[in-house]
């Protein structure tokens, strides 16, 4: 394909088109939730200025105790001065709320940062700009395509998001019937955050859940890196972030069918996961997986005898302060996820998401050890990574002592699976993405299924009661937790792997053999990260 770039911008015109027809398609004013038949819902005002979210209804919280209509209207008639207090209060509590998930956003933002240097670390010198530029314009590809119809389908018809004050206006979600039963596919509001959603909360939550959908997008391409087309990169970032992740999420946290599992067939809480092992971390996952299989593995990964070579990283240190950033970060990813300073289970989640982080760390240092004689750094770091990957589903749901367990069980499992992607199935992945990503937010998910000891959660998903695992008498949530895993798996990797092999036929996915084996920054991005080494007259394989 002599003029891929054509390729890029027609992609990029067809997602425009394709978020202005969805938008004529659905009407702003569609309710979500109930079948056609019902009664059309009351139309709610979209709060650009914020000026008129959170009042003296919000007060209690979305509680049982939270007042009736009837309650507030004789509570104004009679104490005028009562309400406009509580008024005020209602607002600061929103306020609270809002001030912390932004804070929250720019913490998971902070965490592109991590993402590129562990990334760039663990890759070779002359790939260094190539694998930062994909790192930092996936953040600005992401956001465009999620700006422009990905919010839409992930949270376009969630309807309410009490703890923001707002949230009715995304009302509008496509849902089909089976069994007597309601199935939310995607939403159908929200496109270029434009029309009925311009509005104080969606805005807050758009970033908020922008950010998480960046994270699930840049795990690909840790493990393609190196050999990645820039081209095909694009292309694939936002197919990535206005496709593929929305409509898993839509399912998850979009008030989709994956969520109503509970409501509709009694099984728990439905498929529940707090801050995204599944809907984020293995959903990245599940996708480098298709996409390295399409790509290949770099040359010179394995000889012709099939025996797998190592490919050292060109800067660790550089790979272990990425590790330390996202650990960082990863506070505002677990936390952020009450969308609620004045949810003080935020104190459990943040201890929690750090004992498993330390644990995932000290049990692949381990093993490492007691295997090869000496404890691997990169390991050892990835072990840290799996460890908070696992404690994002049930970060909330669970004690300190299943949360360390959760991050041993996940350092060990992300070792042998690192061995078994490599050494097995001849799947080269240069930073481990799909091992600490992929497999070890499905177990994530389903540790949550295992051990959420029904101390939080009373209403997620709307169902009563708090969150039980297998352990604590709920067989019902694990096997939500194992239909959503097996809905991972098959639906990201089906549509991913389709996404990829139709870009490699448009325009190539791989890079060719010279451009590889000199170096990916001196022909795909303008400028090369360590000129003065003149890597192109180096011998590589």
């Amino acid at each position: 394909m002599k003029h891929p770039m054509r390729i890029v911008i027609l992609m990029i015109c067809t997602m425009a088109l394709f978020a202005g027809l969805a938008t004529s398609a659905f009407p702003e004013e569609k309710p979500a939730g109930p079948p056609a038949t019902a009664p059309t819902a009351i139309a709610v005002n979209a709060d650009p200025a914020g000026t008129s979210t959170g009042g003296v209804a919000d007060v209690p919280g979305a509680s049982a105790n939270a007042p009736t209509k009837e309650e507030i209207a004789r509570a104004v008639a009679t104490e005028p001065l009562a309400v406009k207090l509580a008024d005020v209060i209602g607002h600061n509590r929103i306020a609270i709320n809002m001030a912390w998930t932004l804070l929250c956003g720019f913490l998971v933002m902070f965490m592109q940062t991590g993402f590129a240097l562990v990334e760039t670390g663990l890759c070779r010198a002359k790939n260094a700009s190539h694998t930062m530029a994909m790192n930092i314009m996936i953040y600005c590809i992401g956001l465009l395509a999620y700006w422009a119809c990905g919010f839409a389908i992930q949270m376009g018809g969630v309807g309410s998001l009490p703890t923001l004050g707002g949230g009715q206006v995304l009302n509008g979600e496509f849902i089909v019937h089976i069994f007597g039963k309601d199935f939310g596919l995607f939403g159908t509001r929200g496109f270029f955050l434009s029309g009925g959603t311009y509005d104080a909360c969606v805005f807050t939550i758009f970033l908020f859940q922008m950010v998480f959908m960046d994270t699930a997008a840049t795990i690909p391409t840790g493990a393609m890196a190196e050999r990645f087309k820039f081209s095909a990169f694009v292309i694939y970032g936002f197919l990535m972030a206005g496709i593929i992740y929305p409509l898993f999420a839509n399912w998850v946290w979009g008030g989709g069918w994956l969520a109503n599992l509970g409501a509709n067939f009694g099984l728990g809480h439905g498929h529940v996961d707090f801050a995204g092992s599944s809907v984020v971390h293995m959903t990245g996952g599940v996708c480098a997986l298709a996409g390295t299989i399409v790509l290949g593995p770099r040359i010179g990964k394995y000889g012709k005898d099939g025996v797998a070579r190592p490919i050292p990283g060109h800067h660790i240190p550089m790979a272990i302060t990425g590790a330390l950033v996202l650990a960082f970060g990863w506070f505002g990813f677990n936390t952020g996820s009450t969308l609620a300073a004045t949810d003080l289970r935020i104190g459990v989640v943040a201890a929690n998401t750090m004992l498993a982080s330390a644990a995932g760390g000290f049990s692949a240092m381990l093993y490492m050890w007691l295997r090869y004689g000496k404890p691997d750094l990169t390991m050892s770091a990835n072990g840290l990574l799996a460890g908070l990957v696992a404690i994002t589903a049930p970060c909330a749901f669970v004690n300190s002592v299943s949360a360390v367990l959760i991050g041993l069980i996940a350092g060990i499992l992300c070792c042998l699976s690192v061995f078994f992607f490599e050494l097995y199935a001849r799947i080269d992945d240069p930073v481990g993405a799909i091992s600490v990503h992929g497999v070890c937010g499905a177990w994530g998910v389903l540790a949550l299924g295992l051990f959420a000891d029904g101390t939080y959660g009373d209403g997620f998903n709307g169902v009563k009661g708090t969150v039980r695992g297998l352990f604590y008498g709920d067989s019902g949530q694990f096997l939500a937790q194992c239909i959503g895993t097996f809905t991972d798996i098959v639906v990201v990797f089906a549509l991913s792997y389709g996404v990829f092999k139709l870009i490699d036929l448009a325009i190539g996915l791989r890079v060719s053999r010279e451009i590889e084996l000199e170096g990916l920054d001196h022909h795909e991005v303008a400028v090369e990260a360590y000129p003065d080494f003149n890597q192109r007259r180096t011998p590589l394989f």
